[in-house]
């Protein structure tokens, strides 16, 4: 077969897996109609949202804080910190995030991941991701998924922050290695705990074991997970990260909470 005809051939070969692509994508909307991510009512295509959870969806543009990624009420130029950077800089260097997690769309996508096992969200959800960190993603090395305690993984039978990890891997090109950073101590959940409270909740929750680390050492880190609050969890895995030789570590998330002060 001459050089010519190889191509043709692989051209045929890709346009007929296209097509079979679009035959199944056709197929399954006839037996499942696509639906609204959040709502479930109908929507013309797949992985999607409908016109209202669209409206209604918070979503986080410039102007932002540099570091924290909190929304500024107007923009007073590019680079600006917020208040609460300045006077209690992260551990990370920047965190970004696709919406703010109140009442609506983003609660409910992130609730449905994490507690309702729907893993058809995920590709969605770290399509948003991947387009709110394209900035952190773009010179990252590594994505490292925020990790669950053993007994809390198998209670949930899967972790969320890897499930959304992997799929942004998939779509950014950088390399998933869930391996690196494990949760050694199991902690009480975040929830109602006060600030001082979430830091000292997990202190000490978090290490690198010494057989990975060769794999992080001078490597630029972007950590994920699926919701940020008061940023301890993520300080306390990206300090981890750091001492075990990351160049720099970034925290990408799907939501954030606005707590007072950030």
């Amino acid at each position: 077969m001459t050089a010519a005809e190889d191509a043709r051939s692989h051209v045929s070969l890709a346009a007929w897996r296209g097509f079979l692509a679009r035959a199944a994508t056709a197929l399954a909307d006839a037996v499942y109609p696509p639906s609204c991510l959040a709502c479930r009512c109908a929507t013309e295509a797949a992985g999607t949202l409908c016109p209202a959870c669209w409206s209604r969806m918070p979503f986080i543009e410039r102007p932002f804080c540099e570091r924290l990624g909190t929304p500024f009420p107007q923009d007073l130029g590019d680079g600006l910190l917020s208040p609460a950077a300045m006077a209690e800089p992260p551990v990370f260097s920047r965190a970004r995030a696709v919406a703010l997690y109140e009442e609506g769309p983003a609660r409910r996508l992130v609730q449905r991941l994490k507690y309702g096992d729907r893993l058809d969200l995920a590709p969605a959800m770290a399509r948003w991701m991947t387009r709110a960190g394209k900035d952190l993603l773009a010179d990252a090395d590594l994505l490292v998924p925020v990790p669950l305690h053993r007994w809390r993984l198998f209670s949930r039978r899967f972790n969320q922050a890897a499930v959304l990890a992997r799929a942004i891997g998939r779509q950014s090109g950088v390399d998933f290695d869930p391996a690196i950073l494990a949760r050694v101590r199991p902690t009480r959940p975040q929830v109602g705990l006060t600030r001082a409270q979430r830091a000292d909740n997990v202190q000490g929750a978090f290490a690198a074991p010494e057989a990975f680390r060769h794999r992080l050492d001078g490597r630029k880190v972007v950590l994920v997970d699926d919701v940020l609050t008061s940023g301890a969890t993520l300080n306390a895995a990206a300090r981890v990260l750091i001492r075990a030789g990351a160049a720099r570590v970034d925290a990408l998330v799907f939501a954030r909470v606005m707590t007072h002060g950030l």
